[in-house]
């Protein structure tokens, strides 16, 4: 499968509930992630990520499907064409 670089955004709104199990996830996709930062944005009572992949489609799709399925997880994916 040809491998795309993309940017994928993530706001956790609830950091207590959903933030073991959103880098639970990240983990499983580790192989795919070429660099990550992460800012708690106490103010707003949100944690934002932002994540550099390398990966397929398929793979991209299956990591924004699961952080996505998670209540209180927001997550964008952009990818390049090639």
């Amino acid at each position: 499968m040809e491998r795309r670089i993309g940017v994928i955004g993530i706001v956790i709104e609830d950091r207590e509930k959903a933030a073991s199990r959103v880098n639970t996830i990240l983990s499983e996709y580790g192989d795919y992630i070429v660099g990550r930062m992460g800012i708690p944005y106490r103010e707003r009572g949100v944690a934002v990520i932002a994540l550099i992949v390398d990966g397929s489609t398929d793979v991209v799709g299956a990591l924004t499907g699961k952080l996505g399925s998670l209540p209180g997880v927001k997550v964008r994916a952009a990818l390049t064409g090639k």
